[in-house]
């Protein structure tokens, strides 16, 4: 089994702790995917910066090929995040810096590449839905997470990627059970082969088109142990997709309401242990290796 983290990294700055994290969700796929014990490689475009080689540094440092990605002439993306009660507050970014404003575009021999995996993931924040549609002609499976924002669940938006997508992800705790139900079929009739909607404390639910599926969240054995929710969606999804690919599904073979019911206990176990872990995959330097502001 391999998969491809595709498109966006970038440095959380966590001002109320004066420490900078690796991230983005790409990357986080990637490298949760490989502490899940997949081959794992991340595709994309670093900036030529401090920062960028700290990225580049620690998430190689955990084992993730990134051999094919590119250092452009630039500044890595960066968000500004505080901790409230456990929960990450984002305070805004650059823009994502070159990663998003230069990003790769498939050549032939960038797409047999990705075709290779079994399944390649990126995310609204990557810049890449004009490459969705020749992913879509491999046989690699493709995920994409949608975020929370209006914006990117628009039938504009879904317009252009739900096609070329076998999983999206959306983030739905802030909605109703219907508003969440909603969301996911319209997604899948867009034309999406898989809607996850994750729902914080509320659980997860999946639908296929046919079924709805829905698992608890994994509590937190001692609440006190809490880091912070960095990462917690990305984890959850990597976690659901593996479980999938370990199921069987392919393109041609559609999981089962069984394996769809593991994913998501699956998901939810591995969202779980990584509220105990600083940032999304740690690392944590100082601060001052990114601007105060931006």
């Amino acid at each position: 089994m391999k998969v491809l983290g595709f498109g966006d990294n970038i440095v959380d700055r966590f001002v109320d702790r004066g420490i900078a994290y690796p991230g983005g969700n790409s990357v986080n796929f990637a490298v949760f995917a490989r502490q899940l014990g997949v081959d794992a490689s991340y595709l994309g475009v670093f900036g030529s910066d401090a920062a960028g080689t700290f990225l580049r540094d620690a998430v190689s440092d955990q084992g993730v090929d990134i051999s094919r990605s590119v250092v452009r002439e630039g500044p890595s993306g960066v968000s500004t995040l505080t901790v409230v009660d456990g929960d990450r507050v984002f305070g805004g970014w650059n823009g994502g810096g070159v990663t998003v404003g230069q990003p790769l575009e498939l050549d032939p021999e960038l797409l047999s590449y990705a075709a290779s995996f079994d399944l390649v993931h990126t995310s609204v924040y990557s810049a890449t839905e004009s490459q969705l549609p020749a992913l879509r002609e491999t046989s690699a499976l493709v995920s994409i997470d949608l975020s929370s924002e209006d914006e990117f669940r628009s039938p504009e938006y879904l317009d252009r990627v739900a096609p070329f997508a076998d999983l999206v992800l959306l983030s739905c705790s802030h909605l109703t059970l219907r508003q969440t139900r909603a969301v996911l079929a319209d997604a899948v009739d867009r034309g999406a082969g898989l809607a996850v909607g994750t729902r914080g404390i509320r659980g997860a639910i999946v639908f296929d088109g046919r079924d709805h599926v829905t698992a608890p969240a994994q509590p937190v054995d001692d609440p006190s142990t809490i880091v912070d929710t960095m990462g917690c969606g990305d984890a959850f999804i990597t976690a659901f997709a593996v479980s999938l690919l370990t199921s069987g599904w392919t393109r041609s073979r559609r999981p089962w309401v069984g394996a769809l019911d593991t994913a998501l206990r699956d998901g939810a176990g591995f969202a779980a242990r990584q509220c105990l872990v600083e940032g999304a995959f740690g690392h944590g330097v100082d601060a001052g290796i990114v601007p105060a502001t931006m």
